[in-house]
């Protein structure tokens, strides 16, 4: 993922941020790892994505800063996953102001359903992003879950730094 130069030096944040985020696979990976999926395999299987731009996206989301290496045990090997970092902890209100978007504008595919924001804090839905509508606190991942009913499953989110 390589920043456009003459974008990372202009005053205007939209346009920096877009420099880092505007590859559509950067939120989805965030959401991902978020989601406790941090495993490049796992990466790979849910987002539909060949191995070789999944693995020049997570090189350019670590060097942004997204993204950090962790190690996991897998048997007796030790390999290493992505963990997000503060900064992409940082992105849940836009990541879940998103879903609440396409909820509200776009056509639901058929077989789907309204996927909810939990906030486990409270057990309330909240229709808003960055805060509860249900109880006023600020929404942190290990404080969320999403319940998506076309996969029949509430996916708890994972706080910054840790992999599932």
């Amino acid at each position: 993922m390589a920043l456009r130069s003459d974008w990372s030096q202009e005053f205007c944040p939209v346009k920096r941020s877009l420099d880092v985020l505007g590859d559509p696979w950067v939120l989805l990976i965030v959401r991902d790892v978020l989601h406790g999926r941090g495993r490049f395999d796992q990466l790979r299987e849910n987002l539909g994505i060949s191995e070789a731009v999944l693995s020049r996206r997570l090189t350019g989301m670590i060097e942004a800063g997204l993204l950090t290496k962790v190690d996991y045990a897998d048997g007796a090997r030790i390999r290493q996953g992505y963990a997000a970092t503060e900064a992409a902890a940082d992105l849940l209100p836009i990541l879940q102001q998103l879903s609440l978007w396409a909820e509200k504008h776009t056509a639901l595919p058929a077989g789907g359903g309204h996927m909810a924001l939990i906030h486990d804090a409270c057990g309330q839905e909240t229709t808003q992003g960055e805060v509860c509508s249900a109880c006023g606190q600020v929404l942190l991942p290990e404080d969320m879950s999403w319940d998506k009913p076309w996969k029949h499953a509430r996916e708890r989110l994972q706080p910054a730094g840790t992999l599932s």
